[in-house]
């Protein structure tokens, strides 16, 4: 019998195979010959008790019925298949010498519950909860896996085994944070009785507010000594922050500024406002806060533009971007994208000493050309003078000589 199981028709006029079936459903056998020689066939079950031979039922399960029956093949089903059912079937043939080949039946049986147990129904942030998932009755031990949304983790599982069932129970240690909150945990069961068999909690995370401050006016440029200051202050947790208060960290709260519950201003600001202001929320979890740096500048001031020469600046604004708060305390500093409108007046201020440096140096240059026009002249000398009154060549000769023994005659003028 032992040569026969590893032949399974090889060699032999039997043909069969094994069959494999969720428990409750229908099984079916088939016998069937190669070379039909109109040999009787029979099925037996693993007790060795005919169930069928040929079209014929001696056992009275009524479970089996004959689906087919012809010289060639013996087919016949069973239905509600239990655990008590799985073994070996026994095909015969009877030839000279007889011939037999065996099938076997196994059942597979899903996991009767899927439960998943977690050890607190609501956590707070940065605790590490357990959860645990059970599988309790399946044939084979079934495989289970985690997920946090899309993410799988890892867990750790182990095995109990009753008769011929399987229970198993993977036991999950997860750190949850605020992201967590609402998030499913999904337990999975890898079974080859069936598919897509989960169970899922979703996770309840209590934690801390979030707090923010954002400056509603002035929507951008300078913080400036005269002006109005207005802040909001907004906080999220679980569950809702119930205290929210504002107060000054560096000194004692102006007299001056409204606090009117999650809003501060300050309707004409001086340079005794600079410091910072927090905004704190609390809740059942725990307090938190967000800072706001004020810093007051001198109020504007206009430079007159030159006579002669006009240079035009353009200014673009700086959005002031608000700074979130998190589990850290976050702060908000007033002089925030004050460089660009810094430089934009320091532009101003320079084009305007150039353009008066121009126009001075342009001064300059018409004076200078004047006045060197004004002495440019021609030299003239005596020294010929006789010779202009001669009346011939010989008496201008003899002027010119006496001309030039005369030295209080020979001068320069410059005119």
């Amino acid at each position: 019998m032992h040569d026969l199981w590893h032949a399974r028709g090889d060699g032999q006029n039997l043909v069969t195979e094994d069959v494999t079936v969720v428990e409750g459903d229908v099984a079916t056998i088939s016998c069937r010959v190669k070379n039909s020689d109109d040999s009787v066939i029979q099925l037996l079950n693993p007790n060795r008790q005919t169930i069928y031979f040929r079209d014929f039922r001696p056992l009275k399960d009524s479970r089996f019925q004959l689906v087919n029956f012809s010289n060639s093949e013996l087919r016949v089903s069973l239905t509600n298949v239990s655990i008590s059912d799985e073994g070996r079937y026994f095909c015969q043939l009877y030839t000279d010498p007889p011939q037999e080949i065996y099938t076997t039946i196994t059942v597979l049986v899903p996991p009767r519950n899927l439960v998943i147990d977690i050890e607190k129904e609501t956590a707070v942030e940065g605790e590490e909860i357990e959860l645990n998932c059970t599988a309790m009755a399946s044939r084979p031990a079934t495989t289970i896996r985690w997920f946090k949304g899309n993410k799988e983790l890892t867990g750790k599982s182990e095995v109990e085994r009753w008769s011929d069932m399987y229970t198993v129970t993977s036991q999950l240690l997860l750190k949850v944070g605020r992201e967590d909150d609402g998030v499913p945990v999904i337990c999975l069961v890898d079974h080859p009785a069936v598919k897509d068999l989960q169970t899922q909690r979703y996770l309840e995370v209590m934690y801390k507010p979030q707090v923010r401050v954002s400056q509603n006016y002035p929507l951008q440029g300078l913080t400036r000594e005269g002006e109005p200051l207005e802040l909001t202050c907004t906080a999220f947790g679980k569950p809702q922050p119930t205290d929210m208060r504002w107060l000054r960290v560096d000194d004692e709260m102006p007299q001056h500024v409204v606090v009117s519950g999650s809003n501060l201003l300050i309707s004409n600001l001086n340079k005794t406002d600079n410091g910072t202001y927090r905004c704190e929320a609390s809740n059942a979890v725990g307090k938190s806060h967000a800072d706001y740096m004020l810093f007051v500048y001198d109020p504007p001031t206009t430079i007159p533009p030159p006579t002669t020469t006009t240079t035009t600046t353009t200014t673009i604004p700086t959005t002031i971007t608000d700074t979130t708060a998190t589990t850290e305390p976050a702060v908000h500093d007033s002089r925030a994208g004050e460089e660009g409108a810094i430089r934009s007046v320091d532009h101003a201020v320079v084009g305007g000493v150039v353009a008066v440096v121009v126009f001075a140096m342009l001064c300059l240059l018409i004076i200078l050309g004047r006045y060197f026009a004004r002495h440019k002249g021609t030299y003239f000398t005596h020294e010929a003078k006789g010779a202009d009154d001669a009346a011939d060549a010989d008496t201008a000769i003899i002027n010119a000589e006496g001309g030039q023994n005369n030295s209080e005659e020979k001068k320069e003028y410059f005119i």
